[in-house]
């Protein structure tokens, strides 16, 4: 059983397990052993560009043009801090909403603020494709969602990655949805921490759900712009095309759960697959129960 700490006071897509007879997908890019990679072309030999392709002089400009965002627009605040490990690799999870979820960008400017560590954030690949945006998507810490990287970030580099159990069922989830965890997959990000000898750190988050409340999906245009659906919001209806990008003043409140430790050797090919669900199930239920202890407290949407 995992030695798991008492309950603190009440896209990133999902990562397939190495679990029993499932073997795991090689489709994503998968970034090379240190040894085989290749050095970077001229035009990309920047001093701080790491091995996954993050820059901390473009995260430091993200952050300073996304700090007053952070500060007076979703004013998120945190409790629970203390849980993130100062050292080491650790699986950060969080619940997943609004049809442009900004829970990913207060997460890993938030961490980084206040505890000064960089966060990785693994998110599917469609970025990674994509001209430009590609490039900065990694260069500000994204990287291709794939056991294989999660391992590579937890285990060889000690890092800190952000994953969405839920995945692409959080944001795809209708307003009268709203706070209610989707299933977390087939427990890829428990099988992975197994794997890396890491512990996963859940962190609710109340206020992304009404930053961009999705109210029904559209199919027109989705074949042409290659995604499953295209979302209609209330942004959308109440500001028009600048509604596409511009989130709703939502206040963010942000808690951080014990980290949980499982009692199993790492660097096994596999892990039992009823005990890898077993524990998924577990975190999400902690999870839930958390989100709706907060919904309890606050006093409004836009103020807390």
């Amino acid at each position: 059983m995992p030695d798991r700490a008492p309950e603190a006071p009440s896209s990133p897509v999902e990562l397939h397990p190495r679990a029993d007879s499932e073997p795991t997908s090689s489709r994503a890019l998968v970034p090379l052993p240190r040894e085989e990679r290749e050095e970077p072309d001229a035009g990309e030999r920047l001093s701080d560009v790491d091995s996954w392709g993050r820059s901390e002089r473009v995260r430091s400009l993200v952050r300073r043009i996304y700090d007053p965002v952070y500060r007076n627009w979703f004013r998120a605040q945190w409790e629970g801090l203390e849980n993130i490990p100062r050292t080491g690799g650790a699986l950060l999870i969080a619940n997943h909403a609004g049809a442009i979820p900004n829970d990913a960008p207060v997460i890993m400017h938030g961490v980084e603020k206040e505890l000064g560590r960089p966060v990785y954030g693994l998110a599917d690949n469609l970025f990674r494709a994509m001209p430009v945006v590609g490039t900065l998507w990694s260069r500000g810490g994204g990287v291709a969602a794939h056991p294989d990287n999660a391992y590579r970030l937890l285990h060889d580099d000690g890092q800190l990655a952000l994953v969405f159990p839920e995945g692409t069922k959080g944001p795809g989830k209708h307003y009268r949805d709203r706070y209610r965890l989707r299933r977390f997959g087939r427990g890829g990000f428990v099988a992975i921490a197994m794997r890396a000898g890491v512990p996963v750190v859940p962190i609710t988050v109340v206020g992304s759900e009404e930053t961009m409340p999705l109210l029904y999906k559209s199919a027109r245009g989705a074949k042409l712009l290659n995604v499953p659906y295209v979302p209609v919001t209330v942004n959308m209806l109440l500001l028009g095309p600048l509604g596409i990008v511009t989130p709703l003043p939502a206040k963010f409140r942000l808690r951080v759960l014990p980290p949980v430790h499982f009692d199993v050797p790492p660097d096994q090919e596999r892990y039992s697959r009823s005990r890898v669900m077993e524990e998924a199930e577990r975190i999400r239920e902690d999870m839930q129960e958390s989100l709706y202890d907060m919904l309890r407290e606050r006093r409004s949407v836009w103020f807390g």
